[in-house]
């Protein structure tokens, strides 16, 4: 939402992790889309903490060498935001002119934003409106949270011409791949190593989006805590691989979902909410859609639908995207395909119609 610059040139989508970068280009061609370049590489410990790039050098020479291994000539980029820096919301506000709006937009937004508004990059979507109210999707971001990603991504000689949200370039892949209508009413978790962005949404109406802080490396601390692990073999118990030779038999399953109940608590406020502040005859949540590397957590797809009452499906960013197997390897496609939806969402900015 928070744009630079905007055009029919190529753009790479680059969603900056906390344990990884992930870079998509797509292109279209007679009305289909197509891959064109994907792009993975894990950061090293501590790189990017609370969503903030502590050591800018690293990011940088990660983008470098995922633009350089794949041959990736596009120099424009868009990146998203998220976590405590960023707040969406949707507020309702008398009915004006679109130039009343835009110029009163900041003194409106003041009341809903934890932040001096001095500090904040301000963006707004009008949603809905009737004869006497305007119902508005606003989001914020503290603006030296997006001065640090444009750091990162020009120190790699790159040009930063779009940031957005996670939540909404998630939003973005779904609504070009699932194709959904008004009724349709599903959750989107995208579960990064640190942060699981959630996204309610009616048809392609964004009714509640929020970040919580949960992710993936929850899970491996507290099986480093408990069984006395290095990471790397936490990660390994993680993925579904036995404990190491020689450690003590523990059984695993207690401590995974210690953290998974933690996650279904976040999952459960923001249900909560949504149905709190739900228009009268707005539809229950009908399934939930995973996304980012935590969904590949063996059993949370089945934990969450047993906990919820509602299908819960691994959300696939290529449904509607030709992906040649000549050129992507399809089982390490199916590997890391979940983890890429924010970058495909990012990526779509640069061929949408």
């Amino acid at each position: 939402m928070f744009k630079n610059a905007m055009g029919k040139k190529g753009l790479v989508g680059l969603d900056i992790g906390s344990s990884s970068v992930k870079a998509v280009e797509l292109n279209r061609r007679g009305g289909t889309l197509h891959l064109v370049n994907l792009g993975y590489e894990n950061l090293q410990a501590d790189t990017v903490v609370d969503g903030q790039i502590m050591e800018l050098n690293n990011v940088s020479n990660v983008i470098v060498s995922i633009f350089n291994e794949h041959q990736i000539k596009t120099n424009r980029v868009a990146a998203g935001v998220s976590g405590h820096s960023v707040i969406v919301k949707n507020i309702v506000l008398p009915q004006m002119s679109q130039e009343e709006l835009q110029e009163s937009f900041s003194w409106h937004a003041e009341e809903h934003i934890p932040f001096d508004i001095a500090d904040v990059n301000l963006d707004y979507q009008l949603t809905s409106s009737s004869p006497e109210s305007l119902h508005i999707l606003m989001a914020a971001c503290k603006s030296d949270k997006i001065a640090n990603v444009k750091q990162a991504i020009q120190l790699a000689g790159k040009q930063p011409v779009i940031i957005d949200v996670d939540a909404f370039a998630l939003q973005n892949c779904y609504e070009v791949n699932y194709q959904p209508k008004t009724g349709d009413v599903v959750a989107l978790l995208n579960i990064g190593a640190a942060t699981m962005n959630i996204n309610i949404l009616n048809g392609i109406r964004s009714i509640f989006a929020r970040d919580a802080s949960v992710g993936g490396s929850q899970y491996t601390s507290l099986l480093q805590k408990e069984l006395g692990l290095s990471f790397e073999q936490a990660e390994a118990v993680k993925r579904g691989g036995g404990l190491p030779e020689g450690s003590e038999s523990r059984p695993i399953q207690p401590i995974i979902e210690t953290v998974s109940d933690i996650l279904a608590l976040e999952v459960r406020k923001t249900m909560d909410f949504y149905r709190a502040t739900a228009e009268e005859g707005e539809e229950a949540i009908q399934k939930i859609l995973l996304a980012g590397g935590g969904s590949k957590l063996p059993g949370l797809a089945d934990y969450l639908a047993k906990r919820f009452e509602i299908p819960v499906l691994i959300f696939d960013p290529f449904r509607q995207v030709q992906v040649d197997p000549k050129k992507f390897d399809p089982d390490y496609m199916r590997e890391i395909v979940p983890e890429m939806a924010v970058a495909v969402g990012l990526a779509l900015r640069g061929v949408e119609a």
